[in-house]
């Protein structure tokens, strides 16, 4: 099977951030690896993303970058634990006064970011060589 290439998608509507999220689903990251630069207004976090497009039991270093953040909120994500590993389940756009309105990165365990944006501006890059993982993410019925 021919190696899937990596990915480098950008959003800047609905359907595009829909992309992303299903490339991110099951990503993990640790929170030290989740970054806002208020004065920039932009979110970066690095994570380990399971390659669902490979076709085999990958991982992938990638990184998320969200441009244009009025506002950011974490709950249930303690910060000061910089090891602590967060899994994403989901990434979900709430419309507000076009063209903005609320992104929200959920994560299992129910802890969450929530970002005021001012307009769907996200880019996803696989940013190393996959490797091989033992375990395929699994989900409840």
């Amino acid at each position: 099977m021919p190696q899937a290439a990596p990915l480098h998608l950008l959003a800047q509507d609905p359907d595009d951030l829909a992309v992303i999220s299903a490339a991110l689903q099951d990503a993990v990251a640790k929170v030290g690896d989740i970054a806002f630069e208020a004065r920039a207004r932009r979110l970066t976090i690095a994570f380990n993303r399971y390659r669902w497009e490979a076709g085999e039991r990958q991982r992938v270093r990638s990184a998320l970058q969200v441009g244009g953040i009025l506002d950011l909120k974490a709950r249930r994500i303690r910060r000061e634990r910089k090891d602590a590993v967060v899994e994403l389940l989901t990434i979900a756009f709430d419309a507000g006064e076009p063209p903005g309105g609320v992104l929200t990165l959920s994560f299992a365990g129910g802890g969450d970011l929530r970002a005021e944006i001012e307009c769907i501006d996200a880019i996803l890059a696989d940013v190393s060589q996959p490797w091989p993982t033992p375990r395929a993410p699994a989900h409840d019925s």
